[in-house]
């Protein structure tokens, strides 16, 4: 009887600390930037809404130079067309680097579809859109950037969808040198983000609510008093667990998972348009299985 109280104890008090832990994690990690009374935290999970009076957004308090980010969300229900929720890194400037997740909303019944973007040196137009293998908005889901000198990986539920391989050697940049804060943000994009802009919000089905726990960031942590060349220096000595040969890389596994999202459900490939690119993107020329 004592140990059943016991374990029952045990169990509501482990409850209540993912319960506050969540939150306290947010806490700790990131603030809102935009429109803070826009956010309400409920249990574990910190929810962001937009409605036709603003949308919103948090960024991390620091910013890092490799390693690895993730949050688990869940993107919003119903009718969301010409919303988009996005989950990014970024540096500052005109010559920024930038890695997106971007969510774009559909009408019920119609697949979200995720856009991914590199930016390097300030320059995108690397869009890739795929279809998600599962309903984004009836559970939370892993969403994560894994970033070392060697690749930019994005993953969803540890399942690699991307790969921005570092070609240094042919003579293209890569982002390695400045420092990135980490952020999400919904707002209203309907001049482009469903169908082209065809379709557009339904602010009779909002508030449009995007729910986030599972705050995680390991990287390497930059002094914003310092210069981006010391930070790199220090974040690239060789001792973070980024910079393990091992992860210089895909696996085997991981490389089959990729060539799986591929085939399966991918839509757009920025590479293979060549009304937009009619002479193929350089990297495109030297990327293979991704």
């Amino acid at each position: 009887m004592v140990f059943s109280f016991l374990f029952i104890l045990t169990l509501s008090l482990c409850v209540l600390c993912v319960s506050v832990c969540s939150a306290a994690r947010f806490n700790e990690l990131f603030h809102p930037y935009w429109a803070p009374d826009h956010f309400t935290v409920v249990g574990q999970t910190v929810n962001m809404k937009l409605d036709k009076f603003s949308g919103a957004g948090f960024s991390s308090k620091s910013k890092y130079m490799f390693g690895k980010v993730n949050i688990q969300i869940k993107l919003v229900e119903g009718d969301s067309a010409g919303t988009v929720t996005a989950f990014y890194m970024s540096s500052d400037g005109p010559k920024h680097h930038e890695f997106d997740f971007e969510f774009l909303g559909n009408t019920t019944g119609e697949p979200y579809l995720v856009q991914t973007n590199v930016y390097v040196n300030g320059v995108g137009n690397r869009e890739q859109r795929l279809k998600l293998w599962f309903d984004p908005t009836k559970d939370f889901h892993s969403y994560s950037i894994l970033w070392n000198r060697n690749q930019v990986v994005f993953m969803v539920d540890e399942t690699p969808i991307r790969v921005h391989t570092n070609l240094e050697h042919k003579g293209i940049p890569f982002p390695k040198d400045q420092a990135m804060s980490v952020y999400s943000s919904i707002w209203n994009a309907d001049d482009w983000a469903t169908q082209g802009g065809r379709v557009k919000t339904d602010w009779t089905h909002g508030p449009f609510v995007a729910s986030y726990r599972g705050f995680e960031i390991d990287g390497c942590e930059c002094q914003t008093t310092m210069v981006d060349s010391y930070n790199m220096r220090r974040c690239t000595s060789g001792d973070g667990w980024w910079d393990r040969p091992t992860l210089s890389g895909l696996n085997m596994h991981q490389t089959h998972q990729l060539m799986w999202v591929r085939a399966n459900h991918m839509i757009y490939d920025y590479c293979t348009d060549t009304a937009r690119f009619p002479k193929v993107p350089i990297e495109c020329e030297h990327h293979h299985h991704h």
